[in-house]
């Protein structure tokens, strides 16, 4: 799966008294129907793709779905995959922010609304980067809350993925065969002196909390007690712990310049660069996981000599093809995002306009270098990914399959599994 992505980020900052939309940054909501074009025109099969938030889910139960409506039939009528994320950083004003423990079970009713609607939509990220989501949030201080304490940061945690967990499970309920493409940072934490390898640990077992309560796996001990230290009670552990949903998953790996970091012996961090790159640090995720991969989001910024991005593209997938040589079934690689992206460069903190060229295209949708390298790539490759093995195939439908027979049958199975999961769930209970 070749993709891309609509930059659809919209967190809140100055105490949630201004919204940071990356689509109207970016001028998506007037060039919708030009940037489907280039998403076509590329060769692009698969687009990471949601309806903004906070302007289609207005209150409980209300919803203004036309934008939504105008660009999921135009995604449909080009045989454009959507990879659906509807959550991307941000929650409409009357939640707040994620601390309020009122979501998870609000943002349920809105995927499985949005999935009624759409019924031949078969892929989604519910949740973009759940644990860059809360550490900004809750850790850093940046976005939404805006706080910056442990207690915060894992309340808005077990929110964010419990709310991704009652999403895939909703959307299940809908379309039984439902994808669900993790969309997570994949981080490294490298010690800088022996006094920081303690802190160091600390971090990269924190790394993983989020996708070890998304996926059901048991915690380590002294993470375990980390949370429980922090406000998650023993109950919420055992929801994670008792609705596992990892069989219907795909683990999606962000990687960037900005994922490897330097410890301190006071346990501050720093960028590194890139050290041990996307290949190691993802066979790390994938030795604890044990899931199909997809490189769900990288970029670079073009650079003054103009062919920055270009070297980077064609790092990542060297890197991409070294995991995949070691036996990882990689199932797909992103470019993110399809134009250049709006004050990244200080992490959506404050409303510059600062225009990042980190796109395919750029803001007047001219085509930059690593687009041309991007479209050449696929032509090249496109037939050699996930695995040049029919029998680990992912079994997407397409959107003009979406009417077929095979593909009720595949739903129909699919049902049957999600329904004996859920007899056997129920029995452990009892």
């Amino acid at each position: 799966m070749f993709a891309t992505g609509i930059e659809n980020s919209v967190p809140t900052i100055d105490g949630g008294r201004t919204r940071v939309d990356e689509m109207e940054s970016c001028g998506h909501y007037e060039r919708w129907e030009e940037d489907f074009t280039l998403v076509h025109e590329m060769g692009i099969g698969y687009l990471r793709f949601g309806p903004p938030i906070h302007k289609t889910w207005l209150a409980p139960g209300k919803y203004d779905w036309e934008f939504s409506d105008l660009t999921f039939a135009d995604l449909k009528r080009r045989n454009i995959v959507p990879i659906v994320d509807l959550c991307h950083f941000g929650v409409p004003d009357w939640i707040g922010n994620f601390q309020n423990p009122d979501f998870p079970e609000q943002f349920c009713i809105y995927a499985r609304t949005f999935a009624e609607r759409f019924p031949w939509i078969q892929l989604y990220t519910p949740v973009n980067e759940m644990f860059i989501c809360a550490t900004f949030s809750a850790r850093y201080g940046w976005w939404n809350e805006q706080l910056s304490s442990d207690a915060a940061f894992v309340t808005a945690l077990k929110h964010i993925v419990k709310a991704n967990v009652l999403a895939m499970q909703a959307i299940l309920k809908v379309r039984p065969d439902a994808i669900f493409i993790q969309s997570e940072s994949s981080e490294y934490f490298h010690a800088e002196s022996p006094a920081a390898i303690r802190p160091a640990e600390i971090f990269n077992s924190q790394r993983f909390l989020s996708l070890d309560l998304n996926y059901g796996r048991r915690v380590d001990s002294e993470m375990y007690e980390y949370l429980l230290d922090n406000g998650m009670t023993r109950e919420e552990y055992h929801f994670f712990l008792g609705n596992r949903m990892k069989q219907h998953c795909i683990m999606g790996n962000d990687y960037y310049a900005t994922n490897e970091h330097r410890v301190n012996s006071e346990g501050m961090t720093r960028a590194s660069g890139e050290i041990f790159g996307y290949s190691e640090i993802t066979r790390q995720y994938h030795d604890r996981y044990r899931l199909p991969v997809m490189h769900t989001e990288t970029n670079l910024n073009q650079g003054p000599l103009g062919t920055e991005s270009v070297d980077w593209l064609w790092k990542e997938w060297a890197n991409l093809l070294r995991v995949r040589n070691d036996g990882v079934p990689v199932v797909g690689f992103t470019w993110y995002s399809l134009t250049d992206q709006v004050d990244w460069d200080t992490a959506l903190r404050v409303k510059n306009g600062n225009v990042n060229p980190l796109g395919l295209y750029d803001l007047d949708r001219k085509i930059r270098p690593v687009g041309r390298a991007y479209k050449k790539l696929i032509e090249q490759w496109r037939d050699v990914l996930p695995t040049q093995s029919l029998c680990l195939t992912v079994p997407i439908v397409m959107p003009d399959e979406a009417a077929d027979h095979h593909v009720r049958r595949q739903i129909e199975r699919a049902q049957r599994i999600v329904e004996d999961e859920s007899a056997a769930g129920e029995q452990e209970i009892g």
